[in-house]
């Protein structure tokens, strides 16, 4: 049984060709690691995106003209809700597979652990975990580290 929020819905889309890419039970599957007992209700969206995609939206969004492994959009609650309201909508990761692919070659890593560990890295973004700094930056990674293990995958900052 996959633990994780009491309700989890996690949208997967792909852009690119399936070949060696996870299944999309894989994807809700490290989700619901990152998101077990750290909120009770999620709507997301997983892209699975080319590097001319995943460059423009980098490009876009944070300056920087590369396709990077995985980027976070955390949902904008809209204001004035009514007290009580639920809003479940939790963001979009856009994963740009050429990218993840060539990362987990380089650092001789199972491709899919490599999936696991930046589906979970981004989730935690859309919670609000970031590592702009060196401290947060070592909380993120040792959270990081705990629900990959609890996956049963190796540490991802382990040097070889």
């Amino acid at each position: 049984m996959t633990k994780g929020p009491v309700r989890l819905d996690v949208a997967i889309s792909y852009a690119v060709p399936r070949t060696g890419i996870p299944a999309a039970v894989s994807f809700r599957r490290w989700v619901a690691a990152a998101l077990d007992s750290r909120i009770r209700e999620a709507d997301l969206a997983i892209r699975i995106v080319g590097s001319k995609e995943g460059r423009a939206l980098n490009r876009h969004y944070r300056g920087r003209d590369y396709a990077t492994n995985v980027l976070s959009f955390p949902a904008e609650v809209p204001e004035g809700l009514p007290k009580g309201v639920k809003f479940p909508l939790l963001g979009d990761l856009v994963i740009c597979a050429p990218v993840v692919a060539r990362e987990a070659r380089e650092q001789k890593k199972a491709l899919a652990a490599h999936y696991a560990h930046l589906t979970v890295h981004g989730a935690l973004h859309l919670l609000g975990w970031d590592h702009e700094d060196e401290r947060e930056a070592e909380c993120m990674e040792q959270l990081e580290r705990e629900i990959l293990a609890g996956l049963g995958i190796a540490d991802p900052y382990l040097e070889d």
